[in-house]
């Protein structure tokens, strides 16, 4: 049984209900999921619980590593300023070798994390003294003058609240220490400073050194330096408890590994803790950028499939950070393992009560405005053939959606008035309807009827439905070859390409649809009063012009204007000189060489233009198959021969052409002028420019 669309929009109507109701209906259910969600809830409320404990175990750690590292900074500062103070004093001389040696050993042992208490002299002699583990100390001397290129070794046992001498032994040595960082600035700095330090005269050892000069009685006597290896932090990391399986490292600003947990590292044995951990906190640390070098970070990293914790937290020496690495299984996984149970009952509850929102939701709210929603897509692009009204249950979005479909009827209006494909072009690159343009190299074509102001006359009103079937014809060739229909003017089209839309192959796209427009007009059958096919001219340029928004305020036309413009609509006329359809500037031609097939007809001044423009004749695609070119070669010889006064010769040339086409009316007028060149030599200032007359 049919029903009238009317009665049915009429019933629909009757049936809808306001958007409040529908939002109301949704909040209800939204209250029945609320015992699912407060269980919810509860769980997130744990597992925050679980990483508060984490993150308080992490604050520990994190105080303890700053404590000790603040302590170790402090400690090598105040081993080298009262060393130096002993110095400035006068209490201490750097050559007195028994008192220099008590000092240096004194602090070794009292100051638990230093590793070398080092001097070096300006002459390059050096001395220090090293920790060799927590039972050994040593003494060393390198002198320039006494044992040259050896070092003299003192060891001692370090005994309860005394060390005694063990052995003395002389040993070979590159090590110099002039030519050491710390050294060199330490010379020439007026306070002391932190370095990184690889090199030892016991070998390569990651190390910082606080060093400085010291002066007395403003003599520079030499630099020294306080060296805390980096074995003495991954000792003390190793007594921390980083949950069961976590680990903490220090790492500098680069990421570089400073220390990680070694509880047999030392002066004597290089540190050589577990760093699988590490590349997560390296990871860590290129994801907080540079701010996790200023203030402390938190992240979420995984692994092999298992998550992490990793904090970030700056120490107190410049550019090192703080990285805890402990995995969520911790702290997570006994209140995952607890909740799962009771997550899975409430989940079934929740899935039922969500799918039953959801359809509600979808099918009354969600799918109507979905539609409304892409009708203003069809208008926002002007596709307003697409536009469709939809009734809904709701009143606010049936009103919407008739107000859209009433919107677009009254567009569709203006359709007929306006290039519509021109519009969405302008749509999509965001240009304002305002005056405006710029210059750009586009390409521009004239299409017109041979002898349609005869036609006109003749037909009167019935030239019109001539007229529309052969513009819709050319404007659909137009438009599938990516031109922007300009406007018509009569039975002339004008077009270009290039813009809005920029296009690198403008020329051989504008090519590709005069060749078109001339074919689909061939087999269209269309014909005139005295049933003679309908014949076309196309005249086309490229060059820079201007395109834009050219007219006022009050109306606007979206076009392109210039010198090459014009020379388009003259190549277009000069077509009737010829007896050509398609002729194309020399600039076109050189765009779109090698896409299509042309020969050079001529060498002609333009109405308006005194100075030569090379015109050709556009044969066809060069994709389109074999084209016999002898005839293209004979003409082009022959032009040659005439532009070199070798009229004989180009004569013959043209009656070549016209031998193997039969019909050439280019190659006639060449062999036309030939001749009358050839019995009358021209004069001096005779040019081989044609100089048309017409528009």
């Amino acid at each position: 049984m049919n029903v009238d669309p009317a009665r049915r929009i009429q019933a629909i109507a009757r049936l809808t209900v306001s958007i409040r109701l529908a939002v109301s209906a949704l909040v209800l259910a939204a209250i029945l999921l609320t015992a699912a969600l407060s269980s919810l809830l509860w769980w997130r409320t744990a597992e925050a619980t679980s990483r508060q404990l984490a993150s308080t175990i992490n604050e520990q750690i994190v105080a303890a590593v700053r404590k000790e590292v603040s302590a170790i900074v402090d400690e090598a500062r105040a081993a080298h300023t009262a060393i130096r103070t002993l110095f400035l004093q006068n209490v201490l001389d750097t050559r007195e070798a028994d008192k220099r040696e008590f000092v240096f050993l004194s602090q070794l042992q009292s100051q638990a994390t230093i590793s070398w208490v080092a001097f070096g002299w300006p002459d390059g002699s050096f001395f220090a003294a090293h920790k060799l583990g927590d039972r050994r100390l040593e003494m060393m001397e390198i002198s320039l003058t006494d044992h040259p290129g050896q070092r003299r070794v003192d060891e001692y046992d370090v005994v309860p609240g005394d060390i005694e001498f063990a052995n003395r032994r002389f040993e070979p040595t590159d090590f110099r220490v002039a030519d050491q960082a710390w050294f060199k600035a330490g010379l020439t700095a007026d306070d002391p400073q932190w370095f990184r330090v690889m090199g030892h005269p016991t070998g390569e050892r990651p190390s910082i050194a606080f060093a400085g000069p010291i002066d007395v009685y403003q003599e520079r006597q030499g630099v020294l330096a306080v060296v805390i290896e980096y074995t003495r932090l991954a000792r003390f990391l190793s007594q921390l408890e980083v949950g069961r399986t976590g680990t903490a490292f220090i790492v500098d600003g680069s990421g570089e590994l400073v220390a990680a947990p070694d509880k047999d590292a030392d002066e004597l044995h290089p540190a050589r803790g577990d760093i699988t951990l590490l590349p997560l906190a390296r990871a860590a640390l290129e994801k907080a950028g540079e701010a996790g070098r200023k203030e402390a970070r938190r992240s979420r990293l995984t692994s092999r499939g298992a998550a992490y914790e990793v904090a970030l937290t700056p120490l107190p020496f410049p550019g090192w950070s703080l990285a805890t690495v402990i995995p969520e299984a911790e702290f997570l996984g006994p209140v995952e393992t607890t909740l799962r149970r009771l997550i899975l009952g409430l989940a079934v509850g929740a899935v039922l009560a969500a799918l039953a929102s959801a359809m509600l939701a979808r099918s009354v709210i969600a799918a109507p405005l979905s539609r409304v929603v892409g009708e203003l897509r069809h208008v926002e692009a002007f596709a307003l053939e697409q536009v469709r009204r939809h009734p809904s249950r709701l009143k606010e979005i049936a009103s919407l959606s008739g107000a859209i479909a009433e919107m677009a009827a009254g567009l569709s209006a203006f359709r007929k008035y306006i290039p519509a494909d021109l519009v969405r072009a302008l749509l999509r690159q965001g240009v304002e309807a305002r005056p405006g343009g710029s210059i750009q190299e586009l390409s521009v074509m004239f299409i017109d009827i041979a002898g349609f102001t005869g036609l006109s006359e003749r037909m009167g009103d019935r030239v019109v439905p001539l007229l529309s079937r052969y513009l819709d014809l050319t404007s659909e060739i137009i438009v599938a070859n990516g031109g922007t229909i300009d406007k018509f003017i009569g039975d002339a089209v004008m077009a270009f390409w290039g813009a809005p839309q920029p296009q690198k192959d403008h020329a051989a796209r504008c090519c590709r649809a005069a060749l078109a427009c001339r074919r689909v007009i061939d087999q269209s059958g269309l014909a005139d009063d005295l049933g003679q096919p309908l014949q076309i001219r196309i005249g086309i340029n490229s060059g820079r012009m201007l395109v834009g928004n050219i007219g006022s305020e009050l109306r606007l036309n979206y076009t392109v204007i210039g010198d090459a413009v014009n020379v388009a609509s003259r190549l277009e006329s000069a077509n009737k000189s010829y007896g050509t359809q398609i002729l194309i500037g020399e600039a076109t031609e050189r765009l779109a060489r090698g896409a299509i097939v042309s020969r050079e007809i001529d060498r002609i001044a333009v109405y308006g233009r005194e100075e030569g423009l090379s015109v050709h004749e556009l044969v066809g695609n060069a994709d389109e198959g074999p084209v016999a070119a002898g005839w293209i070669a004979d003409y082009e010889r022959g032009l040659a021969n005439y532009r070199s006064h070798r009229f004989a010769d180009a004569l013959a040339d043209f009656e070549a052409v016209l031998s193997e086409r039969g019909a050439d009316r280019p190659a006639e007028l060449m062999r036309d002028r030939c001749r009358q060149l050839a019995a009358a030599a021209p004069d001096a200032a005779w040019r081989p420019i044609a100089a048309l007359t017409t528009k």
